[in-house]
């Protein structure tokens, strides 16, 4: 099992399905990764060289922000809505929706489960 950006990646899936479990890495950039390395598409990563597989760790290395950094710099950039008080961070700071979908209805997955109300009854 290859070890790239901190994440095992599994060894029987091809290289470009398998880099995509990396946070950060989905399959437009995993693609583009296996095209500049100039890797065949039907490559596992099972069959990967070490060289091959230190390429590809260098190449995310250099190119692209993935996994604890990214997750650090989505955390970031939230806080610093919420200390903004903007209405992206209020939104973000009472766990409602953020981009201007409904709430009298819906939004469950934001609002959490639904709370009873003492005295109302259907």
């Amino acid at each position: 099992m290859a070890r790239i950006a901190g994440v095992n990646i599994p060894t029987n899936k091809r290289v470009e399905i398998a880099l995509t479990y990396i946070h950060g890495i989905g399959r437009t950039k995993a693609l583009s990764i296996v095209e500049k390395l100039e890797m065949p598409r039907e490559r596992r990563v099972q069959d990967l060289t070490d060289a091959e597989v230190l390429a590809i760790r260098e190449m995310i290395d250099r190119d692209f922000t993935v996994e604890g950094d990214l997750r650090r710099q989505t955390a970031m950039n939230i806080k610093r809505l919420m200390d903004l008080a903007c209405y992206r961070g209020l939104r973000h700071r009472r766990g409602l929706p953020v981009r201007g979908q409904r709430t009298h209805t819906n939004a469950r997955t934001r609002k959490g489960k639904a709370k009873p109300i003492a005295g109302k009854k259907k």
